[in-house]
């Protein structure tokens, strides 16, 4: 079985590819199916956070790019800036991953936020998407960065 170790910052170019949901795609540690069918495991450093577009590397060199996988997602697009920073608001508040543009946002589909959300006047659209929510404050490039301490 084909295992993936590290996260090639550089690469582009890739033979094979693997579609993972969200929730997968948070896991440091998985076993997966690769799109060719093989089965593969990706054993990352904990706290490593896997996007769309990302290329794994094996120790034998292979190299795996991860491809966002449609998703039932709830689509909520903005009637003004006010309202659309409410919502915003009020999803981070509840701790729910968010995907955010330019004038719109989708979580995944839930009926009790999508209550909530109707409730503060927006039209809420379930449809199959592909699903990048905004990474934190502390992730970047992939890895869980923690504040320092001042004291």
């Amino acid at each position: 079985m084909l295992e993936f170790t590290e996260v090639d910052m550089t690469g582009t170019e890739t033979q094979l590819t693997a579609t993972l949901k969200y929730a997968d795609r948070q896991k440091s540690r998985l076993r997966i199916t690769l799109d060719s069918g093989e089965t593969a495991g990706i054993l990352l450093t904990h706290g490593n956070k896997l996007r769309s577009g990302n290329v794994l590397t094996s120790a034998s060199g292979e190299r795996l790019r991860i491809v966002a996988a449609l998703e039932s997602v709830s689509m909520v697009s903005a009637y003004n800036q006010h309202a659309f920073a409410r919502l915003c608001y009020h999803l981070g508040n509840r701790h729910v991953p968010v995907e955010i543009g330019d004038g719109w946002a989708c979580y995944e589909r839930d009926h009790v936020l999508d209550e909530m959300v109707a409730g503060l006047g927006f039209d809420v659209i379930h449809e199959d998407a592909t699903f990048e929510p905004e990474p934190g404050a502390y992730v970047r490039n992939g890895h869980v960065d923690f504040p320092h301490s001042h004291g």
